[in-house]
Parts: structure tokens; C-alpha cells; sequence
């Protein structure tokens, strides 16, 4: 049988870290559906599950790597302080949108649903400085992925590969298929009809 294993520090900080955030986040999802609703758009907005459970684990694994002692831990502050803001307005107003997918591509779109476009249309109008955070991010976490190789931290190595691969499908998919959603709305339910 052999003895049972045991957790690493890294996983049960992680753990620990994972529900905290997981509470704490809870809030934000609430601003983020607050001001969809000022902005106009449906009360029905969520960022989908499987988004935001990404964006909770990516916190949670940043805040196990800020915990770790030496140039690791300090350059996931750093990530730390420029992912803070951009994590803030992807949850505001870039991956609501994405909520009306599933109701689009089954033909249920509703004429309530085109107030998502406020969303989408500051989306666009904020895609150059969302792409110049992406690059400031990518940078610290390649200062990041340098100080977890020398310090031997593959969990933290880890994490700088999932979140470039993140970003990445922000900007190739996610960000775009947000613009399509609004975009749709706006032709399917044209302004003051």
C-alpha cells in the first residue's frame, strides 16, 4: 500500500489561498453585474463559470508564488500589482458579454439583451490599452518565470506558462467573441425599434 502522501506547502497554501480569494471575489462579481447594470446592460450578465473559476485559480496560484520567500515571491508581487487592474476590468466589462453566448448560438436571443453593447463597445474602445496591460504582464512574468527556474519552483514556472496561454486566448478569442456578441445584438436589434 505504501504511505499516504501528503500535500505539498505550495498546494495547501494554494487550497487555503483558493477559497479566500474564491469569498473575496464573490464581491467583485457583484461590481461587475453592478455596473453592467448602470451601463445599461441586462441584469441576466455573469462571467461564465468556467471563465471565472480560470481567473480564481490564476489568482490563487499568484497569491501561493507572492507567498514564497526570494526573487520568486517578490517578482509575483510585481505580476501581482500590474494583473490587479486588468483582472478588475476583463471581470467588469470584457467577459460579461460572453454570458449571452449560449442563448445566441440556440436562436434565443432577446431584444433586452442588446444593452450588453455598452459593455462591448467599451471593450472595444479599451482593446489597445487591454493588449499594452497583456505585454506589461507578460513581461513580469517572464521576470517571474527567470526567478522560479533559478530559485527550482515548477508550480510557480507552471503558472507563467497557463497565464501567458490565458492571455493569449483573451486576445485571440475571448475579447473578440465579447465585441461579436455586442456587435450581433446591435444588427439583430437595431437602436429605437
Amino acid at each position: 500500500m505504501g504511505e499516504p502522501k501528503t500535500a505539498s506547502p505550495f498546494v495547501t497554501h494554494q487550497a487555503i489561498l483558493s477559497l479566500a480569494l474564491i469569498l473575496a471575489t464573490t464581491g467583485v462579481g457583484a461590481i461587475a453585474q453592478d455596473s453592467a447594470r448602470r451601463e445599461g446592460a441586462s441584469a441576466m450578465l455573469h462571467i461564465p463559470i468556467a471563465l471565472k473559476a480560470e481567473h480564481d485559480q490564476l489568482h490563487a496560484d499568484l497569491s501561493a508564488a507572492a507567498a514564497l520567500a526570494g526573487r520568486t515571491g517578490e517578482a509575483a508581487k510585481r505580476v501581482a500589482a500590474v494583473l490587479h487592474e486588468h483582472f478588475v476590468s476583463e471581470e467588469e466589462f470584457a467577459l460579461p458579454p460572453l454570458a449571452l453566448l449560449g442563448p445566441i448560438a440556440v436562436g434565443r436571443a432577446t431584444s433586452d439583451m442588446r444593452s450588453v453593447a455598452a459593455l462591448t463597445d467599451r471593450l472595444k474602445a479599451e482593446m489597445p490599452s487591454m493588449l499594452r496591460a497583456h505585454e506589461a504582464i507578460v513581461q513580469a512574468l517572464n521576470e517571474l518565470g527567470r526567478a522560479a527556474a533559478m530559485e527550482r519552483h515548477p508550480e510557480v514556472s507552471q503558472f507563467v506558462t497557463d497565464l501567458k496561454a490565458h492571455a493569449q486566448n483573451e486576445e485571440q478569442v475571448l475579447y473578440p467573441a465579447a465585441i461579436v456578441v455586442g456587435e450581433y445584438l446591435k444588427l439583430k436589434f437595431p437602436a429605437g425599434r
